[in-house]
């Protein structure tokens, strides 16, 4: 039996993060620190050591500084695909350790 003032649980969500929107960037930044390990695979998830959000830069500690090197060069394509991930642009800026 459905009521009258009966909604989508989409909608419902939609709202509650609109009027929310520290949470909704929480998510976010959520989404881009486990983005991190999806989208770079296996090979480079073995040399990172810690991925975590900080003032809206991304802080990687890593293993390898071969790899370091590799990743500062592809930076700005990094912080475009982890926002894209997190379908919002919550990742300034990647500081790799």
């Amino acid at each position: 039996m459905l009521k009258k003032n009966a909604q989508p649980i989409s909608n419902i969500l939609s709202e509650f993060f609109n009027e929310n929107p520290e949470l909704k960037t929480s998510v976010a930044e959520h989404r881009a620190v486990t983005a991190w390990r999806e989208l770079l695979g296996e090979g480079v998830s073995h040399y990172t050591k810690n991925v975590y959000f900080r003032r809206n830069i991304l802080h990687v500690q890593l293993t390898s500084s071969v790899l370091r090197a590799e990743l500062i060069m592809n930076k700005q394509n990094l912080i475009d695909k982890l926002n894209e991930h997190a379908e919002m642009e919550v990742v300034r800026d990647i500081v790799f350790r």
